[in-house]
């Protein structure tokens, strides 16, 4: 037999066996008994192979899910500088202008379409040439991993 009638008897056995189903003797139980994890008394198992009800997790009770962790508030954002948020109102503004106008009819001159259009592009320059790509500067004698 050459390499290509084997392979293609293998195919030939897997398209006939495609609608079989698999005879699997551990299906009646979808995990080991070493898995099973107990309460805190340690007499049943939390997980149980029956489906639990709609919004609730496997083995857990009402009474737990007031146990939760619920994080913090954030910390306020630090206010920008007025630069950086001239850069942002400029970077949004000249096209939600252009939007605006064009969406109500508006007349645009071509000096309003170039300030709009040069304060979306001054805006961005701005604000990438103020974004800074060196590392901070109290980051000691040691940068880590440089690559």
């Amino acid at each position: 037999m050459t390499p290509q009638s084997d392979e293609d008897e293998v195919w030939r056995q897997i398209i006939a066996s495609f609608n079989e189903t698999a005879e699997d003797p551990s299906a009646a139980q979808p995990w080991p008994d070493r898995e099973n994890v107990t309460d805190d008394v340690g007499e049943t198992p939390m997980r149980t192979q029956d489906a639990p009800d709609k919004g609730e997790a496997p083995g857990k009770t009402l009474s737990e899910d007031k146990d939760h962790y619920i994080p913090p508030p954030p910390p306020p954002l630090p206010p920008g500088d007025f630069v950086s948020r001239l850069s942002w109102v400029a970077l949004f503004g000249g096209p939600a202008y252009l939007l605006l106008a064009a969406m109500l009819g508006w007349a645009m001159d071509g000096w309003i379409v170039f300030a709009a259009v040069a304060a979306f592009i001054g805006g961005f320059v701005t604000l990438v040439v103020r974004m800074g790509d060196g590392p901070p500067g109290d980051s000691g004698w040691d940068d880590g991993a440089v690559l």
